[in-house]
């Protein structure tokens, strides 16, 4: 059962125009720049409509072809596998995910995972935010026998293919020993992708050395998810795969939205964290969007708050601070949610995800004083997961930190962004936060699909459809008969 101080919430003061009793050059700039009650109040009512719309388009059986793509299918998805699971367990999908986790951690050592864009960022975001931070560097017996991750095929640079390669063959040497074997996990929807299946070949390759081609041992370290058709899933019945043991990105549930199905959660699971206190926390978020009025609705706030902004105030440029370097890659995967849903028909925000107080140091000037474009969402965890560590005395003080001794880093973030949020209200640059009570699975489920949700909303207050990614197909047709034709004259094929 969910606790209250486990709830996120959404704070979006900083982006309110305050009461003015006598006129100011501040005063007159956050009139400009800040949104007035007034603005928020006044898009309630579109908000319930645009939520009824998001929550009928759930259940449309058959939607008529203008709606197509419809992928609304991961709202619900966390809810659905958490109640097969309790009804079927291991014969649920959230079961045979669990079981393939179980397995390859006590076949390998180590797991390369193969997928791009929303087939491991999901995945990349909960590995980095909810384990060690030198996870992989950890021994064996503080890892408590998890193997180390590493992902690939999300790009194709053969340099770092090739240092992944060099670690593995030089790692990996016995096949007989469970910490020097190594396995796979490959990632994609129809297998047409060739950053993912380029990689996955080379990858196979290796595996095809170590255990020997063919094997039985090869098929145990290689788990495919893909779907239900396509060039993937042909490879891999092709090499002797049943059906049962490669598992499914369900229908309806587009990539950017598959991180609560085996797309995230395997490579989750297999790490050790807790998918299904992730799946509750999003479950959890689903019930509050569809359910809660606009002053408890994190979701609806969150649209509402973005959507004036840029379209009322011109904050085309959606700035998510992360005061913490863990989320940094969370950081990224909403970049892609963001980007690929509302980035059409010349319209939507630039996402932009910068790690705090780093980023103060590299972009925070632009932010206080640059172009009067964006809007800065603060993403911030309360608690540490750790004890706070104390500055401490030191002998000598020409640091003249002793006056600090007994402050702890954690009191330094809290002021360095209770400090960052003033200097951008005393600039009238308007933020918000976001904040997570603490770092765990529960809060990032909750976080994610609040995220995914969030932006569905947008999309439908913007009278675009938040699925499907049109443009992104441009650069693969392009790049595919360029490879196919004939090298020019004179260079090298």
């Amino acid at each position: 059962m969910q606790l209250p101080d486990e709830s996120i919430e959404f704070n979006y003061q900083g982006s309110l125009c305050p009461l003015i009793d006598a006129f100011t050059p501040l005063a007159e700039l956050q009139a400009q720049n800040f949104l007035s009650q007034e603005a928020i109040d006044g898009l309630k009512k579109r908000l319930m409509e645009v939520r009824q719309q998001v929550a009928s388009e759930r259940e449309l059986p058959n939607p008529p072809a203008k709606m197509l793509p419809l992928d609304a299918g991961f709202i619900d998805l966390p809810a659905k596998l958490l109640d097969k699971h309790r009804r079927k367990g291991d014969d649920s999908e959230l079961g045979r995910i669990l079981k393939a986790a179980e397995k390859l951690r006590a076949e390998a050592g180590r797991v390369v995972v193969l997928g791009i864009g929303g087939s491991y960022l999901g995945a990349k975001a909960l590995f980095d935010a909810l384990c060690h931070t030198y996870h992989n560097e950890l021994p064996e017996k503080m890892r408590m026998g998890k193997p180390r991750l590493y992902f690939e095929g999300n790009n194709v640079d053969n340099d770092a293919l090739q240092d992944l390669l060099e670690l593995l063959e030089n790692t990996c040497i016995d096949p007989d020993i469970q910490d020097e074997r190594w396995a796979a996990v490959v990632i994609s929807k129809s297998g047409g992708t060739i950053e993912t299946a380029a990689a996955y070949r080379i990858i196979r390759a290796e595996l095809s050395r170590f255990y020997g081609n063919g094997s039985e041992k090869l098929r145990k370290r290689i788990v495919p998810i893909t779907g239900k058709s396509g060039k993937l899933y042909e490879l891999c019945k092709a090499d002797g795969f049943a059906d049962e043991e490669i598992l499914n990105v369900p229908d309806g549930v587009g990539g950017r939205f598959s991180v609560f199905s085996a797309v995230g959660l395997l490579p989750a699971a297999i790490v050790g964290i807790d998918v299904r206190a992730l799946l509750l926390g999003a479950s959890t978020m689903t019930r509050r969007f569809l359910e809660e009025p606009f002053e408890r609705n994190p979701v609806l706030q969150y649209a509402a708050v973005n959507h004036l902004l840029a379209t009322e105030k011109k904050k085309n440029t959606r700035v998510l601070a992360v005061w913490s370097k863990k989320l940094e890659s969370l950081g990224l995967w909403y970049d892609q949610l963001l980007a690929e849903s509302l980035g059409k028909q010349g319209i939507g925000p630039t996402p932009l995800t910068v790690v705090q107080t780093r980023d103060l140091h590299s972009r925070g000037q632009q932010h206080q004083e640059g172009v009067r474009d964006k809007v800065v969402n603060n993403l911030i965890v309360k608690s540490p997961r750790h004890a706070p560590i104390p500055i401490g005395m030191a002998d000598n003080n020409q640091d003249d930190l002793n006056s600090l001794a007994r402050k702890t880093i954690s009191d330094v973030l809290y002021a360095a962004c209770v400090g960052t949020n003033q200097a951008y209200w005393e600039a009238a640059r308007p933020t918000t936060n976001l904040i997570l009570p603490v770092l765990s699975e529960h809060t990032m489920g909750q976080l994610m699909q609040m995220l995914m949700l969030a932006t569905v909303v947008e999309g439908r207050l913007l009278g675009i459809n938040p699925y499907g990614q049109p443009g992104v197909e441009a650069y693969k047709k392009n790049m595919l008969s360029i490879l196919k034709s004939p090298p020019p004259e004179g260079k090298p094929s």
